[in-house]
Parts: structure tokens; C-alpha cells; sequence
């Protein structure tokens, strides 16, 4: 299936945008330049690891992000180096062609499982059937046969925005459903193409899976807050805001706390990563980070354009109260120097004294 999708895809990648595709991996991985080699030699010579691909609760945005991904082509990249065994969104196969498809590579091969929507779990899961059965039983029989499973979307991780309470369906996130394999989580609504490119060669290259977090998100996309790596920083720090959304402030390009940004409580690199090889994410272009990587966060994060009231901020700014430590400290060094210069005028004129009255 792979192989006729990468004709549909013509023309075949090129060297030059497979090696752009393998450096910013490991650009993500947080890897040297020298281990680019390794990891081109891993994507470019190791045996394809076959791919079952399961949707399920969720609106297909995170495999419609990765197959819109360009400069390079990260989809032809990933498409070159698994095999796509079966895919509900991008298989040639339909029906009874499509089951067997799935069924020959679980029961007969290594595979890696990739997971992308939640899993209604209420009423006996009936909220999403395939082929005549539910999603919590497609899994249950599916993920215990795999090497790994990596859950795409915020969906997947953590239920997503159908587990927004009331969750009338129930719906959770593979790990809730899943033990005794391992699991890595990419949230994100949808998450950026990179960060799933950086597992699969992370995978192919040292035959495991990356350093994760209490999360199960690996570290090298999920390890620092957005709020951290933001190039708006500057502005919180003194304390520069956006009041709302249009006014003057919020054209000067002013930190988007106030209106809603979630930065501070959100862990991933879409500051450093971006999206699509255009150079913008969210916040670059005025709108407020949501929080999309985090677990509940329809719940948690919402009203999206009021700011979260536990983050404290900057009452004078960094430069504000440099200027106010440093005329601090030049006021201390001037009375320093004035008293050490009336000491020693002062010792001066004892000395004289005592001359005189020699």
C-alpha cells in the first residue's frame, strides 16, 4: 500500500529532502550534527518496521497534518522508511480486502501500532464501530500483539476534545486501555508531523524508543514549556502585554498572556519546531497558545481568552528592576566612596593635629 501511495505522491523523494527531513530530526532529537549520519544510514538501510494505523474517535487532522507537511515532504519521508500496512484514511483496500489486510500483519508479523483518536468506553464502547465491532475491542485485540504503540493526537494520549466533560461517550486514551506494551504519547491538536518523524527514526536509529516523561511524551518534543522557548518572552518579563485582542499592543507583537495564553502550563516545541516549514505557530501570528499538548485540556485550559490566575506576573519587569537594583548599588558605591573620602580627610586632619602639637 506504501509503494502506491508514494506513485500517487510522484515524484519520489529526493536525497537532498531526505537528508533536510533526517536533520531536523535530529534537530528535535537534540542530537549532534554528527549523528545525522546514523540516522540517514537507519532510515535509509534498516528493514521498513510494518505500521498499523487504528482511527478512531477523532476528526483525521493529525494524519491530514502529516500528509500536508512539505519542505521536505514528511509524509513521503515516513511513507519511505515503515511500511504502511493499513491505514483507514490513505489504503487502496475497502472492506473484507481491508480486514484481511489488517489481520495477515497482526497475525503473522512485528509491527509497531499507531493509535489516532479516542476510545468510547461507555455502553460497551458502541459510540465507534469498524467492521462490525467496537474500538475498545479492535484495540484489546490489536495492541497486545504490537512492539509498541505510539498515540497521535491529543485524542489518542488523552481522550480528547469528546472527553470534555460531561464525556458522554466515555471516551479515553489508549493508556488507559492498554498495559504491558510500551507507549509513546504525541499530543497535540493536531501535533507537529516532526515530532513523530523524531520516534520513528529515534526508533529505527538506537532500537528503542526516546526518554519519555511522566506523560509518556518523549522529552526531546515535550520536555520544556512552550512559555519558556516563546520569542513573546521578553514582553512578560517586563511585564508588556496584549490588554485584548486588536488594541495597540497586540500589534507591537506584546506577550499574549492576559488574553489567554497557555504557554506558561503547556510542554512542547512549537515554538522551535513550527509547523510545515512556514516559519509561523500560533502565538508568532497573534493567537494565544491553548494548551493542546496538555491532558484535559478542554476542561482545564477553557475559557481559551482569559488567562490562567496561578501565574504570577512581572510587576516591574527585568529591565525595570535591573535599573532600579543597579541606581541601588551606584547609590550604595557613591555613600561608600563619600564615607571612605570623609574618612579619609578625617585621618588627614587628626594627623595634621597631632603634628601641630608636636
Amino acid at each position: 500500500m506504501a509503494d502506491t501511495l508514494n506513485k500517487m505522491l510522484d515524484p519520489q523523494l529526493n536525497r537532498r529532502g531526505f537528508l533536510k527531513g533526517c536533520t531536523m530530526a535530529a534537530a528535535a532529537l537534540g542530537l549532534s550534527e554528527t549523528m545525522i549520519p546514523k540516522l540517514v544510514e537507519a532510515a535509509a538501510t534498516a528493514e521498513r518496521p510494518r505500521v498499523i494505523w487504528l482511527h478512531f474517535q477523532e476528526c483525521t487532522g493529525c494524519t491530514e497534518s502529516l500528509l500536508r507537511s512539505s519542505h521536505p515532504d514528511l509524509a513521503r519521508l515516513i511513507l519511505d522508511i515503515i511500511s504502511l500496512d493499513y491505514h483507514e484514511t490513505v489504503m487502496a483496500a475497502a472492506g473484507h480486502q481491508a480486514e484481511k489486510n489488517l489481520h495477515d500483519t497482526v497475525d503473522n508479523h512485528p509491527f509497531i501500532l499507531v493509535v489516532e483518536g479516542g476510545i468510547p468506553t461507555k455502553d460497551g464502547g458502541i459510540y465507534c464501530k469498524i467492521a462490525g465491532k467496537t474500538a475498545m475491542d479492535i484495540l484489546a485485540e490489536v495492541a497486545p500483539k504490537a512492539s509498541a504503540i505510539i498515540a497521535i493526537g491529543t485524542c489518542a494520549t488523552f481522550g480528547g476534545v469528546q472527553a470534555a466533560a460531561p464525556n458522554p461517550t466515555g471516551s479515553v486514551g489508549v493508556q488507559d486501555l492498554v498495559s504491558g506494551v510500551p507507549i509513546v504519547n504525541i499530543p497535540g491538536c493536531p501535533p507537529n508531523p516532526v515530532s513523530f518523524l523524531g520516534t520513528i527514526l529515534h526508533y529505527l536509529t538506537f532500537k528503542r524508543l526516546p526518554a519519555l516523561d511522566n506523560l509518556n511524551r518523549p522529552l526531546f518534543a515535550y520536555g520544556r514549556r512552550i512559555h519558556d522557548q516563546c520569542e513573546r518572552r521578553a514582553h512578560f518579563d517586563e511585564g508588556r502585554f496584549v490588554e485584548q485582542y486588536g488594541d495597540e499592543f497586540h500589534k507591537l507583537g506584546y506577550c499574549l498572556y492576559k488574553v489567554g495564553c497557555k504557554g506558561p502550563e503547556t510542554f512542547s516545541n512549537c515554538p522551535t519546531a513550527r509547523f510545515n516549514d512556514v516559519g509561523v505557530w500560533p502565538v508568532s501570528v497573534g493567537n494565544g497558545c491553548f494548551g493542546c499538548t496538555e491532558p484535559n485540556f478542554w476542561d482545564t485550559m477553557t475559557p481559551f481568552n482569559e488567562r490562567l490566575p496561578m501565574v504570577k506576573i512581572p510587576s516591574a519587569g527585568i529591565v525595570a528592576s535591573a535599573d532600579k537594583v543597579g541606581k541601588t548599588v551606584l547609590g550604595v558605591t557613591a555613600a561608600a566612596v563619600g564615607i571612605h573620602a570623609a574618612v579619609g580627610i578625617g585621618k588627614r586632619i587628626i594627623k595634621g593635629k597631632k603634628s601641630g602639637d608636636a
